[in-house]
């Protein structure tokens, strides 16, 4: 179980971590700053096995890597959101945070709910509620298992 975090449509990845920030050297000192436009004490309030909960188009904007980044450096188990901007979700399964699609959750989940996820089954669960969303491909599951894209291929090389 998880704290959820609820977003509102079309997050940006400068929302997500301003671009002021990019000129930190690393991505710990970056991640404090996490939502700061929208949640200034995000940072300080995430705990590792929490989720962020957004409608539609999170992560548009930039495609910086970093947005993910420090969403996975503060321990955010997974995003699920009704849709996500494309760059944003292909650098998240790149760096190996999880980003399902889950049409019905916005309306039914509040901030501060505690939810679970089944990355595996597709079902997340808050209250006496299921509902089902994107239920990842073995493959894909595998790829996030070993951190990310990029582990993962660094792992077939050896």
């Amino acid at each position: 179980m998880g704290k959820v975090f609820k977003f509102h449509t079309d997050v940006d990845t400068d929302q997500i971590i301003a671009s002021q920030y990019l000129l930190f050297p690393t991505i710990d000192e970056m991640k404090v700053h996490a939502f700061e436009s929208l949640d200034p004490d995000f940072a300080d309030k995430v705990q590792a096995g929490d989720y962020v909960v957004a409608a539609e188009n999170f992560g548009c904007g930039s495609s910086r890597e970093q947005a993910p980044s420090v969403l996975k450096a503060l321990g955010v188990k997974a995003v699920v959101a009704k849709s996500f901007a494309r760059i944003f979700y292909r650098n998240a399964i790149n760096i190996g945070l999880p980003v399902i699609v889950c049409k019905d959750l916005y309306e039914v989940v509040k901030d501060g709910d505690e939810m679970e996820l089944s990355l595996t089954e597709g079902i997340v669960t808050v209250g006496d509620k299921s509902l089902s969303c994107t239920k990842l491909p073995p493959y894909m599951q595998g790829i996030l298992d070993q951190g990310g894209l990029i582990a993962s291929l660094n792992k077939e090389e050896n």
